[in-house]
């Protein structure tokens, strides 16, 4: 049987662990899939060794970028965005374990946001400066579309919600949030930007995806602007994930 597994910490309600062993039933594939709660990146060690069987992981918070130092190759999208959500293992020489980093949001971002792309959108606003930004602003690039971060606090190569002027409101026609702000259960704060100079040439993608619509997608909705959650990335990055480890 074949193993699979994420690593993060804390879990809680894992998406991967029921999609997966839901795919795994369905297809009749001869696997399961367990959550791995370390405390520490260093349990990571523990965990290969009690489970020599493993195929390969997903990585969620906090480990994202801690587990680099752990593999012995990345892909070039893992590598240009600094974090790792996919490890897939394969039997080097002597039959050593190799793992190898690759970052599927990227895929499943890509693939969500471009058919929602037009001529008009050529420079993109990423709210938050946390690990998924990273894998965005890269997606962004390799779309055409030149980005800038923004942060709350004055950051290098950012700017701050406050330096939001409306000619950047004018040029900046996608917004991608990648904050918690508006996740359930508080899903009446949003990030705060000028929803007054939104227009129908806006496109607001948010990464979250419960509730469906959060206060940052209604806004814009509000103003004409195209808005889309990350309920379809979520999915295509497993996808992808799945792809990477049976290739």
């Amino acid at each position: 049987m074949q193993k699979y597994g994420l690593l993060g910490f804390p879990l809680g309600h894992s998406f991967s662990k029921t999609y997966f062993n839901q795919k795994f039933e369905a297809e009749k594939i001869d696997a399961k899939y367990i959550n791995f709660e370390i405390p520490s990146i260093k349990d990571l060690k523990n965990v290969l060794k009690e489970n020599p069987e493993l195929n390969g992981l997903n990585v969620t918070i906090p480990y994202k970028e801690q587990i680099i130092p752990y593999l012995d190759d990345l892909d070039e999208d893992a590598r240009l965005i600094g974090a790792v959500n996919v490890v897939k293992f394969t039997k080097g020489l002597f039959g050593k374990i190799k793992l190898k980093g690759y970052n599927s949001d990227i895929i499943g971002f890509k693939q969500s946001i471009e058919p929602l792309l037009n001529e008009s959108h050529r420079k993109a606003l990423i709210l938050g400066t946390g690990g998924a930004s990273k894998a965005v602003f890269q997606g962004l690039k390799q779309l055409g579309v030149g980005a800038t971060l923004v942060s709350r606090t004055p950051k290098e190569f950012c700017i701050t919600y406050d330096e939001i002027t409306p000619k950047t409101m004018e040029q900046y026609t996608v917004i991608v949030n990648t904050t918690p702000l508006g996740m359930f259960p508080n899903i009446n704060t949003c990030p705060n930007i000028p929803y007054d100079m939104l227009t129908p040439d806006h496109l607001l993608y948010d990464l979250l995806y419960n509730p469906d619509e959060t206060l940052f997608m209604k806004k814009g909705k509000e103003k004409g602007a195209v808005v889309k959650n990350g309920l379809e990335m979520l999915l295509l990055q497993a996808f992808a994930g799945w792809e990477i480890w049976q290739k």
